[in-house]
């Protein structure tokens, strides 16, 4: 990495830091303020409080949010929701998990094998088929840069251990081009953006939380999708080990209500789009509202872990260790949970 490129992680990552650090020192004082939210605060109360990230503008849990269908749900099995903090990447969420501020989160099966790496203090309970058209690799619509060979000899902004970096790795062992030929420059993925329209790299695997933005806005387009480099990377929810002990009903109460919301959205997705409001920075409008409809009808609902996901799984967790992500094969059996086995299921 050149001394600029340092130069822009070390400031950036230093930004992001003392961000971050500000979000959990609020989402703690929230946590302490609240008798209810904890691992088993409601004793005698008759209600268990699940704290999940707070859903945004748009999806299946914005929407539950918004006309009370989640709550209805949750009520059933004497449940209901904390939102805590906000959906994002899975690697901060994987250490609220850990740290007792948070219940459930989702992100991708990349990023919790290098979480489960480090310490499993969560367990995978559901997951959703890999994003073939949100994920991949974005280029300038004027780079010059035409197929995954000419990456060779380029730069590539790429977040650790997740996502981002398998999208690359799987794309150049797909194309027999070695990876030390490409030169990964780590950054947190709200910091990327700038950094490629800057010039300073010439590409960025990224996830559709990201793409579908830069593909409508900023002259950029995918130079692979996850489809075409078949992609393995499952979108996953991981649930904290004492939450899913204390209170399985209420972990299947949520499955079900996603699984069902989910296929819903799949069916009419602009229903799911600018739920609580259709201006500001969390609105969608004109390319970035059409792809954003294409990416939800693509999409398939949340489901249980099968025995082909798992296998799957497993793939995605040899291929990290071969390619020195993970110190090591992550077993991830052992992390893994029967939905339909959970107490309240059919």
């Amino acid at each position: 990495m050149n001394a600029s490129i340092r130069r822009i992680s070390a400031v950036l990552t230093a930004a992001l830091f003392a961000t971050s650090a500000a979000a959990c020192s609020s989402s703690k004082s929230a946590s302490s303020q609240d008798p209810h939210t904890g691992a088993a605060a409601l004793a005698g109360s008759g209600s268990v409080t699940i704290r999940i990230p707070d859903p945004g503008n748009s999806g299946a849990l914005a929407l539950g949010k918004k006309d009370g269908s989640l709550a209805a749900a949750l009520a059933k099995v004497g449940a209901k929701v904390a939102w805590t903090g906000s959906a994002g990447a899975f690697a901060p969420a994987a250490q609220e998990l850990d740290g007792d501020q948070l219940d459930v989160a989702e992100g991708s099966i990349t990023s919790a094998v290098a979480a489960l790496a480090q310490k499993p203090g969560f367990k995978l309970f559901a997951a959703v088929a890999p994003d073939k058209v949100g994920e991949g690799i974005l280029v300038k619509d004027n780079s010059g840069i035409n197929s995954v060979a000419d990456l060779a000899g380029k730069k590539v902004v790429v977040w650790h251990g997740g996502s981002s970096e398998y999208l690359l790795l799987k794309a150049l062992a797909q194309n027999h081009i070695p990876d030390s030929s490409v030169q990964r420059v780590y950054l947190q993925p709200n910091q990327s953006a700038a950094v490629l329209h800057s010039g300073q790299v010439d590409a960025w695997a990224t996830w559709a939380t990201f793409s579908i933005s830069e593909r409508a806005n900023a002259g950029e387009h995918f130079l692979v999708t996850g489809g075409d480099i078949g992609s393995q990377n499952y979108a996953v929810w991981a649930v904290r080990n004492e939450f899913a002990t204390a209170y399985p009903a209420v972990v299947k109460a949520l499955y079900d209500y996603l699984h069902d919301a989910e296929t819903k959205q799949a069916q009419n997705p602009e229903a799911y789009i600018n739920v609580f409001h259709t201006s500001g920075p969390d609105a969608v409008s004109g390319k970035e509202k059409d792809l954003t409809i294409a990416d939800y009808k693509a999409g398939s609902p949340t489901s249980p872990i099968t025995a082909a996901d798992q296998a799957n799984f497993k793939e995605v967790a040899q291929f990290f260790a071969d390619e020195k992500v993970t110190p090591g094969v992550v077993d991830l059996a052992p992390n893994v949970l029967d939905v339909t086995t959970l107490a309240g299921g059919s």
